[in-house]
């Protein structure tokens, strides 16, 4: 089993390696196309904002390489939400994979954006990826989410409900760092790596 994960010129990613690790794989980090496209499982990390990380793929060609990807592919944080269409962070144009556009999270008194710390997620779809992960507890750190949709498998709220974990075809993502979210957080990449996705 090889996993790559995406060098998209973000920050914190040994956060992510570290994860993957204690579960007892060697991760590639790489930005080479041809190891990409031969991996058996893509993770697409991401930190910042959304029309500088797209910039990021495209000035290392990436953007058509994740496009074509045919293996599952897990988007964390702001890799999530590069999979939809559009946000308005930076009204950036994505890589158009998940219908649908980011929004704003709404202030309000006692209700800070961003959302930072601890949710629990509820399952919505049934999905290997998901089926240990209902009422389980997540970090999440975003100003920025996606609605809830057909596409959506778990949501979460921070006053509103948005989509925590999406699917499309073999393109998955999650709002939140399963790689800071301990035991919960291993439990999906987990099952992420070895389940029949």
């Amino acid at each position: 089993m090889s996993i790559v994960v995406v060098d998209s010129g973000g920050a914190n990613i040994s956060s992510v390696l570290h994860a993957l690790r204690r579960l007892g794989t060697e991760p590639k980090f790489t930005d080479d196309a041809a190891v990409i496209k031969a991996a058996n499982r893509v993770i697409l990390p991401g930190v910042g904002a959304a029309g500088r990380a797209m910039e990021m793929l495209e000035e290392r060609r990436l953007t058509d390489v994740i496009r074509n990807l045919k293996q599952p592919v897990l988007g964390i944080c702001l890799g999530m939400q590069l999979l939809f269409e559009s946000s308005e962070e930076d009204d950036a144009n994505l890589l158009g994979l998940i219908p649908g556009r980011l929004l704003r999270l709404e202030e309000s008194p006692g209700l800070r954006v961003p959302h930072m710390g601890w949710n629990s997620i509820k399952n919505q779809a049934p999905d290997n990826l998901t089926e240990s992960l209902d009422s389980k507890w997540f970090y999440f750190v975003h100003s920025f989410a996606a609605p809830v949709s057909e596409w959506t498998l778990s949501t979460s709220t921070h006053g509103s409900e948005f989509s925590a974990i999406v699917r499309k075809g073999n393109f998955y993502g999650a709002q939140f760092h399963p790689e800071r979210s301990a035991k919960a957080g291993a439990i999906l990449l987990e099952a992420f790596l070895e389940r029949p996705l």
